[in-house]
């Protein structure tokens, strides 16, 4: 076999499947069962709490092709992307798994032939590793394979033997190697020769037979399991005939697409910058369609740097335009059909690889004119510290390499242990603030539960009243027989009306009544796939396992919660709409008193483009129409146009809620608003009432947050809203309509008369106006005219314009203007005419007085300088010390 990238996987699966193995989709790069992890970075990732025994599947052998990611926390390969023949930060982990079913014999004998039968790798030129102690594997590999001991290398390192954490399950490994010929450089695995890349390991057997207890104790698991992975890439460039992964199909289309959008092909100066371009768009792309999207933390900082390493290859390679965004139709024509998130996500893929390049480009600009600034007057030799290099890379986005590159042609190297230092420092730093991945993490106590008790049947779609048994209790983590009155306790049952937290929607409250006890349910949570946790408050008698109870959930509060649910889902359609298909739900809360809903969108939205939204949406509520809900498989609901919140988690069969016909666009008299979603819903869109939204503003980068009111509390707003009218004509003594024409000429008017009274004021404090006025007032001091006055009423500002007037009045001398205010303070301005500047200065004559009404210095020029001070009862004091300066 030599197919292609796409063969070779449906090969895998279908090679499995017909051996009895179900076919699981690859789950998300955000890990939702391991919050140890940043990203999805192996296949048995979603298989992990079945492993460990603390979750059930209905099936016990399973294949998998996982998508999966490494370029973040323990297992990073970013920086050595592009550089070597099969580091990637995206690639596809395709395994096989046996959960308590086959184990050693079988993995070993469907590895073998699927090897040589299904793909036809030379028996010859294989070979394979087992841990040292592993007699039983090596003699599995004599006997199926009919290796000789020289193909079966025993490793005694931790190499062959894997452990999911310092307790827990662990077991020896084996991995087959194939020999590429004697023209590549390497030896076997275990040879001084090893790293080098003749012989390739490509899938690795785990045997997991064992649990550890403690650090010293290990013990047999009752139930020994199979996990294994091959590195679809690996496969591909072997089956092909290449020595590197970036020859096989797959990226040669990617790096052409390049090529064709630069207008030059790869050679052997930039071949690297190629490759890390196709590698780092495969990672942003599948990231982004699993609701990662760029920031300066936690994933989102990953994504980022990934995104910008492609970018500066890009722009090395001469791209005179954002490129990424290009190249996303390449991927989608490799990868689509196997992975059709990308196609639902290429709106939102497309915009923001173009909004994360064109804002790049600036920064890479402005990084060079800093580091320029930094290395101002080094010379040859010199070394730039590690801390402004790392400065550089963390603040600005300016990668280490990059410094590098910009000081090698003049000789300066960069302090990059200092640089490791600082990366460290925040290293630790992220470690300590790191919250950890994926959903929060599932308490043990919930899925053993879980396992034992089977999921809640939720009855809350039909009724908000049924009947129930209880099955569990707890009490401080703990389970429990009873509850009595006055404890917080948490109770399960058999089935419930009551909707457990999640997709947005908050838990429903209410009331559990059974033979002599009531319990008051403050909250509801979904736990362990399906199991509802009911928070509740004794409030008379006592609970025991096994009681019958009556459930009533708060009717009010449910039917605010439907019709905020339901409006969600019509901004959501309206958002699209008005500003284009790249919005995408980033994140809402559903709860009583509103809804808010957080979308992906990269700038503010205009007050017309929101008074469209809320139009649109309302359009919808008064067709009244009926909200249907189907239960269908996930796939038909998305061929058939329904919208999958990526990050949320699907089963089998999904409910599809559709509500509306569309009046505008390509959309014009289909349904408007077809979502997944497992929320409760208002029956006709005439429920929700009336949608108002409140607020519009932006969370994080690209993303916006949208806050609005349903039914009486719209209502309520607007009453408020028109009261508050209603209140302001009755002062302005106009009709409501008439409002905003009498606050513009009340405004207008007030403008006009505080320029009268300013000038009122300021000929006051000039003696009224005339220049005679303050002209007798004047006096000489050191054989000069001066003219002193405290006005009150003046602001800082105009007290400078009566300074001028007084200087052309008195035409020599000096003048002071003193200005109190109704807090005390005071203002001093010093005036000096020109001809007599050489004398006396403005500035030295204004702090003399500042020092008077307890002001420090102050400033201005010698012709005219303003100061201040706390102290206004000493304003004559001030102009005493002015002239007692001006004396000398």
């Amino acid at each position: 076999m030599s197919g292609g990238v796409n063969e070779i996987r449906s090969t895998f699966l279908d090679y499995f499947r017909k051996n009895g193995h179900e076919i699981v989709a690859s789950s998300p790069l955000v890990p939702r069962n391991d919050p140890t992890l940043m990203f999805t970075n192996a296949g048995m990732v979603q298989f992990k709490n079945v492993f460990t025994g603390l979750e059930s599947r209905p099936y016990s052998r399973a294949s998998t092709a996982q998508k999966s990611v490494r370029a973040g926390g323990k297992h990073n390969d970013l920086d050595n992307v592009g550089y070597t023949a099969r580091h990637l930060t995206f690639f596809e982990m395709l395994g096989n798994f046996s959960f308590g079913d086959y184990f050693k014999a079988d993995a070993i004998e469907l590895a073998w032939k699927l090897i040589t039968t299904e793909f036809g790798l030379p028996k010859d030129k294989l070979l394979v590793t087992v841990y040292h102690t592993d007699d039983e594997a090596a003699d599995l590999w004599k006997k199926i394979a009919g290796f000789s001991d020289d193909k079966i290398i025993r490793i005694p390192t931790s190499d062959n033997f894997w452990a999911m954490g310092d307790t827990g399950p662990c077991g020896p490994c084996s991995e087959i190697f194939i020999d590429r010929g004697e023209h590549i450089w390497g030896g076997p695995p275990g040879s001084p020769e090893e790293d080098g890349d003749r012989f390739l390991e490509f899938w690795n057997l785990v045997f997991m037979q064992y649990e550890q207890i403690t650090k010293e104790e290990r013990v047999d698991l009752p139930r020994p399991s199979i996990d294994t992975g091959m590195g679809l890439e690996r496969m591909a460039s072997i089956l092909q005939g290449v020595e590197s992964v970036f020859e096989t199909d797959l990226f040669r289309h990617l790096i052409d697409a390049t090529a064709s959008a630069i207008g030059k092909g790869p050679d052997a100066s930039n071949v690297a910058s190629f490759r890390v371009i196709a590698d780092h768009l495969r990672s942003s792309c599948f990231l982004i369609a699993d609701g990662v999207l760029p920031s300066n933390e936690g994933r989102g900082y990953v994504l980022r740097r990934i995104m910008r390493r492609a970018m500066r290859h890009a722009q090395l390679l001469g791209a005179g335009d954002p490129l990424m965004h290009r190249l996303v139709p390449a991927l989608i024509r490799e990868m689509g059909q196997a992975y059709p998130e990308l196609v639902r996500a290429e709106a939102l893929i497309t915009e923001t690889l173009k909004l994360e390049e064109t804002r790049f480009r600036k920064t890479l600009a402005r990084g060079l004119g800093l580091l320029a600034d930094a290395t101002e007057g080094m010379d040859e030799g010199a070394r730039l510290d590690g801390e402004t290099a790392f400065k550089l890379y963390d603040t600005y986005g300016f990668p280490l390499d990059l410094t590098q590159d910009a000081l090698r042609q003049r000789g300066i190297q960069v302090d990059t242990d200092g640089f490791a230092s600082a990366m460290e420092r925040q290293k630790a730093e992220a470690r300590a603030n790191w919250a950890g991945s994926g959903e929060a993490a599932t308490e043990t106590v919930w899925f053993g539960l879980r396992d034992r008790l089977g999921a809640t049947e939720f009855l809350g779609y039909d009724t908000e009243k049924a009947e129930g048994v209880v099955t569990a209790l707890l009490k401080d983590g703990a389970e429990v027989a009873e509850a009595g009155e006055g404890e917080s306790v948490f109770v399960i049952v058999n089935q419930t009306p009551f909707y457990g937290e999640s997709g947005g929607q908050v838990g429903d409250t209410g009331i559990f009544t059974g033979e002599g006890f009531s319990v008051e349910i403050v909250d509801t949570q979904k736990k362990a796939d399906g199991l509802f946790i009911h928070s509740g408050k004794m409030r008379s008698g006592t609970v025991s396992v096994g009681d019958a109870v009556e459930m009533r959930v708060d009717h009010a509060r449910r039917a605010k919660i439907r019709a905020n649910h339901s409006a969600t889902h019509l901004m959501h359609e309206a958002l699209r709409e008005v500003l284009g298909t790249h919005v995408a739900q980033k994140g809402s809360l559903v709860s009583a008193e509103r809804l808010r809903f957080d979308f992906s969108h990269p700038k503010p939205i205009s007050q017309e483009e929101l008074d469209v939204i809320e139009s649109y949406a309302n359009e919808i509520v008064l067709q009244n129409a009926e909200v249907s809900t189907r239960l269908m498989a996930v796939d038909d609901a998305i061929a058939e146009g329904a919208m999958a919140l990526f990050g949320e988690k699907y089963g089998d069969e999904v409910r599809v809620v559709r509500m509306g016909t569309a009046l505008h666009g390509d959309k014009e008299g289909k349904a408007y608003s077809v979502e997944l979603c497992g929320g409760t819903h208002v029956s006709s869109t005439g429920d929700i009432g009336l949608v108002r939204v409140v607020s519009e503003g932006a969370v994080a980068a690209g993303v916006r947050r949208i806050e609005a009111l349903t039914g009486d509390a719209a209502r309520r707003y607007l009453d408020e809203q028109e009261r508050r009218l209603k209140a302001a004509a009755a002062v302005l003594k106009v009709a409501p309509a008439d409002v905003v024409t009498r606050l513009e000429a009340v405004l207008e008017e007030r403008k006009k008369m505080e320029r009268e009274l300013a000038e009122a004021r300021r000929q006051l404090a000039l003696g009224g106006g005339s220049a005679g006025g303050a002209a007798s007032e004047a006096e000489t001091v050191s054989g000069v005219g001066f003219l002193g006055r405290v006005v009150s009423g003046v602001t800082p500002r105009d007290l400078k314009p009566l300074a001028d007037e007084g200087k052309k009045t008195l035409g020599s001398g000096v003048v002071v203007f003193v200005g109190t205010a109704d807090d005390g303070k005071a203002s001093v301005v010093v005036g000096v005419t020109d001809d007599l500047k050489e004398r006396f200065s403005a500035v030295d004559l204004v702090r003399a007085a500042s020092s008077a009404i307890g002001g420090q210095g102050g400033g201005g020029r010698p012709d005219m300088a303003q100061a201040g001070g706390p102290d206004g009862s000493k304003a004559n004091d001030a102009i005493a010390a002015v002239k007692a300066a001006m004396a000398g």
